[in-house]
């Protein structure tokens, strides 16, 4: 499937500074080579790496079928400082998700996830704390008995989480009623195959679209932005969800002035250190 969602085109740069770097990850694509990667060819640390020509220090991780933004430092004291600024939980990610069904207009789910792909069983691994909070955007009912009602319910939801266990946001919409479109392990096949073979949507419709964080040297509020996949973006222009549909930038966000950067500025390595 992944061969088809990205090619070898350089992936694309929201900011970049003489200490960190952040990208568009496509979705599919994974970070970098694991005991899942065979017959994968491309990864976003090497591509990056060689796009830029110089070493890049992965931070944080997106699951392989998610696309957005995406962090890397090009230090190590860099990688050291961002590595603690996830792990104290001072940043802020939100996400956009398709799922089945009207969700709810608001709702935090605070639920322990115990580790799926251990060593051990699943039964066995601890529960770690896990709280996501949701916001329904927009919602859509086509005439089409997609499963066994006559018209079928979609909504378009916020993910906010605080925490970053593995899949939390597809585990915490799955236990709501109301997996992601897209989701084989969550979700469900007929639904997946639907907006596959109707909406040209092969992936799972979850994208990282925002990434807010304290830059590692100057302290000042980083806001990151990344637009949807062509997939994604088409299906939000299909269902009249456009005007949620983000834009590719960044912004300083302790400032008066918040208008967000192009990110086609900065498609090429340049110095914008605060």
């Amino acid at each position: 499937m992944s061969d088809c969602l990205f090619n070898d085109s350089p992936l694309e740069v929201l900011f970049q500074d003489a200490h960190l770097v952040a990208v568009v990850k496509p979705p599919a694509m994974l970070v970098h080579r694991t005991a899942l990667s065979r017959g994968e060819t491309r990864f976003v640390l090497q591509t990056l790496r060689d796009q830029l020509g110089r070493h890049v220090y992965p931070v944080h991780r997106l699951d392989r079928p998610t696309g957005g933004v995406l962090l890397f430092a090009l230090d190590s004291e860099t990688a050291a400082a961002l590595t603690e600024t996830f792990t104290r939980q001072r940043t802020t990610k939100r996400y956009l998700a398709v799922v089945r069904g009207w969700g709810p207009e608001a709702l935090t789910v605070d639920a322990p996830l115990r580790e799926e792909d251990g060593t051990r069983p699943k039964a066995e691994m601890p529960a770690q704390p896990a709280v996501t909070h949701l916001k329904r955007l927009a919602t859509v009912e086509i005439d089409a008995a997609v499963d066994r009602y006559p018209r079928s319910r979609y909504s378009l939801m916020e993910a906010t989480p605080e925490t970053g266990r593995r899949h939390q946001i597809r585990r915490h919409l799955a236990g709501a009623a109301h997996p992601i479109i897209g989701d084989a392990k969550h979700g469900k096949g007929i639904h997946n195959r639907y907006f596959r073979d109707y909406f040209d949507c092969p992936h799972l419709l979850l994208a990282a679209v925002e990434l807010t964080l304290p830059h590692p040297v100057s302290g000042r509020s980083l806001s990151l932005s990344a637009a949807c996949d062509p997939h994604f973006a088409g299906l939000l222009a299909r269902f009249g969800w456009q005007t949620h549909a983000p834009v590719s930038g960044w912004r300083w966000t302790d400032q008066a002035d918040t208008a967000i950067t192009a990110a086609a500025d900065f498609t090429h390595p340049c110095d914008t250190t605060p």
